[in-house]
């Protein structure tokens, strides 16, 4: 609770001393101490003391009394730091074995269900992109704009569940994996042409896709989590309306180019830029 000063300035006026000293050491119910010091610094410090004593006993000036009224402060100790004596009782206890976790804090066992509920939706549409990668890579259908495109997609798919295992993760819940649908293998329609056929498909994903984000966002405003609210909004509904987007307009695209040549030449474009749905 004291104050050390180490004096090795010529010394100032009695004035001078008060007007930067007092008001910030006293008014803080902080002493002088001359202990530790050297023999000349505790002279001078003695020397403080006693105008301050003096300024006290006769102010004469404005500026003066308000330093006397901050040195006839409480003398106190300074407070070296924050000691909890009452409400203990409101922290929350740590679990004492490690089956339980410990980052746990205001997360909903409802959100904890959604989120594996999505990440498992993630996952699905990842296998059935990664199928269609797969179709269009053949020889005897030859689509390289198409392979490409829908490679990506399904890696972005993983990435997203991959995302929200991580949060799972963070918020104290436990990812638990679903068994993941079989696609269908084959894509050919003799009345759409394979690559109308596909993308339609893939617009239907994505809006079910958009479906259950806005069905989980929903959960988490009813549990009152904003903190999941936010993980939502920011990092996925955006990007899953432009997919949306993106990919009606693919749509559109192929029902005017019709099947045959003018889908080779719409694959050859989106070979040079495939962007993931």
């Amino acid at each position: 609770g004291c104050v050390r000063f180490s004096l090795r300035t010529p010394y100032p006026s009695p004035t001078t001393i008060m007007a930067t000293t007092a008001a910030s050491v006293c008014a803080q119910g902080l002493v002088f101490s001359s202990k530790g010091v050297s023999k000349a610094a505790a002279t001078k410090t003695r020397a403080l003391r006693t105008c301050l004593s003096k300024a006290t006993a006769a102010p004469t000036s404005r500026s003066a009394r308000l330093v006397v009224r901050a040195a006839q402060a409480k003398e106190q100790s300074a407070i070296t730091g924050l000691v909890f004596e009452q409400g203990l009782g409101q922290l929350e206890t740590i679990p004492t074995t490690n089956e339980e976790s410990f980052a746990r804090q205001h997360y909903h066992p409802a959100c904890e269900a959604a989120l594996n509920d999505q990440l498992n939706t993630e996952y699905n549409v990842s296998y059935i992109y990664h199928a269609m990668f797969a179709y269009f890579d053949r020889d005897n259908v030859a689509l390289p704009g198409l392979a490409k495109y829908f490679k990506e997609a399904s890696v972005e798919e993983r990435e997203h569940a991959e995302m929200m295992m991580e949060y799972q993760n963070m918020r104290g819940g436990r990812v638990k994996l679903q068994s993941i649908i079989m696609p269908d293998l084959e894509f050919g329609n003799t009345e759409k042409g394979d690559a109308l056929y596909a993308m339609e498909l893939t617009l239907s994903l994505e809006k079910l896709n958009n479906e259950k984000l806005l069905a989980l966002h929903k959960v988490a405003e009813e549990c009152d989590d904003p903190q999941m609210t936010d993980f939502i909004e920011g990092t996925f509904l955006e990007d899953q309306v432009e997919a949306i987007k993106k990919v009606s307009e693919m749509v559109s695209q192929l029902r005017r180019v019709g099947k045959g040549h003018g889908t080779w030449a719409w694959d050859q474009e989106l070979l040079e830029d495939a962007p993931a749905a």
